[in-house]
């Protein structure tokens, strides 16, 4: 196989853009963190940073196959390898098939109630690029696949799943849903001339007020998560930051800019952090 060709299969699972990586990483590493109150044993947390690192390739992958008849004629999206055929289908169902096999099998070395968990991830990761064309909600589904390594985190350490998961769970599919809307707000133009489906559609002219208050319920969802596990100062402090940040998002989504809200999409990956700092720094010092 020529160098190209590999450096093709790079663009197909965004090796070149890790943002979706780290979107999904921080609610995996809040998730360790709290289930193991500190640091989660290594061999888990390098399971699932790999887990999250190889599924996140495999969403792309499938997201572009199943795109793959659309984004020649949507400007953003025009250049990725199988719009241009310099992958084809089957090549590019080979490697999502791959993918999902190198993190099942890495699944398999947990217990056997996170790898029955498992199958829900890889079940939510196959369907989630296709909801685009029967619902205007894709970015829930999308919600609830970024979300999903929040059970089995706590599978793989406790071995059960106390309330405080679902707490967690739907904080998280809340900031999915609402980042992702801005991420859709980008496309909204071409994708309602393909005859495709989105909350950035649904919501039209209302977008901002409903992407703040879906930021707003994330964030009382967040407070929520650091009273019920009785969070101090360090955690609240990331609360505050995150909170700010997020409001800085908005502002500068005010004039519905493409680039301004793909610039918001991406500081989320801050608020992301800010939380996880917080939650380390709890355990560490508080």
């Amino acid at each position: 196989m020529n160098k190209n060709k590999w450096h093709q299969y790079a663009l197909l699972m965004r090796l070149d853009k890790p943002i979706g990586t780290f979107l999904l990483l921080w609610p995996t590493l809040w998730a360790l963190w709290i289930a193991a109150e500190g640091l989660p044993p290594l061999w888990i947390l390098l399971v699932f940073c790999l887990g999250v690192f190889l599924m996140r390739s495999a969403g792309c992958v499938i997201n572009d196959y199943a795109d793959r008849d659309f984004d020649a004629h949507v400007e953003r999206t025009r250049q990725r390898p199988l719009a241009q055929n310099k992958v084809t289908s089957r090549e590019a169902l080979s490697l999502f098939l791959l993918l999902v096999l190198l993190a099942f099998a890495l699944a398999l070395t947990l217990n056997w109630f996170a790898v029955s968990l498992s199958f829900v991830a890889i079940a939510l990761a196959a369907t989630y690029p296709f909801m685009k064309r029967y619902t205007y909600f894709p970015q829930v589904i999308l919600g609830a696949a970024f979300a999903w390594s929040i059970p089995m985190a706590f599978a793989a350490i406790q071995n059960e799943l106390p309330l405080i998961v679902w707490v967690i769970y739907t904080s998280t599919l809340l900031w999915v849903l609402a980042y992702d809307t801005l991420y859709g707000m980008v496309d909204r133009n071409d994708d309602m001339r393909l005859g495709l489906k989105s909350t950035a559609i649904l919501f039209g002219d209302m977008d901002l007020v409903m992407v703040g208050t879906i930021q707003a319920l994330f964030l009382m969802g967040m407070h929520l998560v650091g009273e019920q596990l009785e969070f101090g100062i360090y955690y609240y402090t990331s609360w505050v930051i995150a909170a700010i940040l997020i409001g800085i998002q908005m502002w500068r989504c005010r004039t519905r800019d493409g680039q301004e809200c793909f610039n918001a999409f991406l500081n989320n990956n801050y608020v992301g952090l800010v939380f996880f700092l917080g939650i380390v720094l709890h355990y560490q010092f508080g």
